[in-house]
């Protein structure tokens, strides 16, 4: 079977696109049965963009969903399994969409919109509600991707993970992101924030962090209090340099409208009308957690991120974060996303890191049960010979 898509330069109305897509992912057929599909695109200069250099999109491409793709003239022909032709046709029409609008495609956009089309929980792209919030487009700013637009940079989402927690930060006023390392989670609460802010739908921005980490103290740091603290925010730093020109930045800051702060620091406020961020969750006791918590103002939002994995805190001390998210499941108002090895957006060797990490703790996991059912029927084969014993030494 054979169909033929041309992609019009003008830019589409989202109808169009949505009936173009649906055609290019038709999910009717046997699944296994082999599809060819050509799509036409009239500016060869996007589709050299789109294409990358040497090809290296396509290669892509065609790696991740174990298809073909040729090149012909100023147009690509695909060939392969139905299900995975379609949806890289879905992928390679909203890529040349972002070129038509101007906006860059890079290896860093042809892997999120991979992850976006083909990992755990993804939708494809005909079945996307365009009717949302999108920061830089003000509430209920449909018709748009999601996004958060900042004075710096577009932040667009790089999997469905990612795209779900974005979603909840600009709906909800509580919101948990809970994962590994890399993921987005404290980058994408900081852009949030910036982005609410430049609206003026925030007054301020305070981030915060627990400082003490991973069994280190204060008191062993030179310098004043500032001094001994900074260390410990720097990522909370580098991620609003991301968004805001470093004059702008030092003027918020000297005018309280941005904050940086331990969380210790937070003992006593109202935060309202502020968007806060408390990076590191998982160190914060449960205490803390719950005092921080209860800072929230009217008008105000939080983020809340942090890794259940990597706790630090000393022996017997309970973590806020795994203690907030068991109290407050299902509150209205808060939201809880969820992280794992396959969100990560570092070096792919982080993910495979992480990944061989938590196959090692679950068969950690798996020993200790075993070993914990295996000591009380130990225990009771030695109570049952003792008994048995004792009664034989009787008679």
């Amino acid at each position: 079977m054979a169909g033929m898509i041309l992609f019009s330069m003008s830019r589409r109305t989202r109808a169009g696109t949505t009936t173009l897509l649906n055609k290019a992912g038709s999910r009717g057929g046997q699944p296994d049965e082999a599809r060819t599909e050509h799509l036409e695109f009239p500016d060869n200069r996007l589709l050299i963009d789109l294409c990358g250099g040497f090809d290296s999109h396509l290669s892509r491409i065609e790696a991740t969903l174990g298809i073909h793709v040729m090149r012909r003239g100023n147009s690509l022909v695909l060939h392969g399994p139905r299900e995975e032709v379609g949806i890289a046709a879905e992928t390679l029409g909203r890529l040349y969409e972002r070129l038509e609008e101007g906006r860059p495609v890079g290896e860093n956009e042809v892997e999120a919109a991979l992850r976006l089309a083909t990992g755990p929980g993804a939708m494809r792209f005909h079945e996307v509600d365009f009717d949302r919030t999108a920061a830089g487009g003000g509430a209920g700013a449909g018709n748009g991707p999601v996004e958060l637009r900042t004075r710096r940079k577009v932040i667009e989402p790089r999997t469905p993970a990612q795209k779900d927690y974005i979603t909840k930060l600009l709906t909800h006023e509580l919101v948990f992101g809970l994962g590994p390392a890399g993921t987005g989670k404290t980058y994408l609460a900081v852009a949030a924030a910036v982005a609410l802010f430049n609206e003026g739908r925030v007054d301020r921005i305070i981030l915060s962090r627990p400082a003490v980490e991973a069994g280190e103290r204060l008191g062993f740091l030179p310098g004043d209090m500032k001094e001994k603290v900074d260390p410990y925010m720097q990522p909370l730093y580098d991620a609003l340099h991301d968004f805001i020109p470093a004059r702008q930045l030092g003027r918020l800051m000297e005018e309280k409208r941005i904050e940086i702060a331990p969380l210790a620091f937070m003992r006593g406020r109202t935060l309202a009308d502020a968007f806060v961020v408390l990076d590191e969750a998982q160190n914060a006791t449960a205490m803390q957690m719950k005092m921080f918590l209860t800072r929230l103002g009217r008008g105000a939002r939080m983020a809340i991120t942090g890794d259940p994995s990597q706790i630090d805190l000393p022996r017997g001390v309970a973590s806020g974060l795994v203690a907030a998210e068991r109290i407050l499941k299902g509150v209205e108002g808060v939201a809880f996303s969820r992280f794992s090895g396959e969100d990560v957006v570092r070096h792919p060797l982080v993910a495979r890191i992480i990944d061989a990490w938590e196959r090692d703790a679950a068969a950690r996991r798996s020993a200790a049960a075993r070993h914990a059912e295996a000591v009380p029927a130990a225990a009771q084969d030695a109570s049952t010979g003792s008994s048995e014993t004792g009664e034989a030494g009787d008679g």
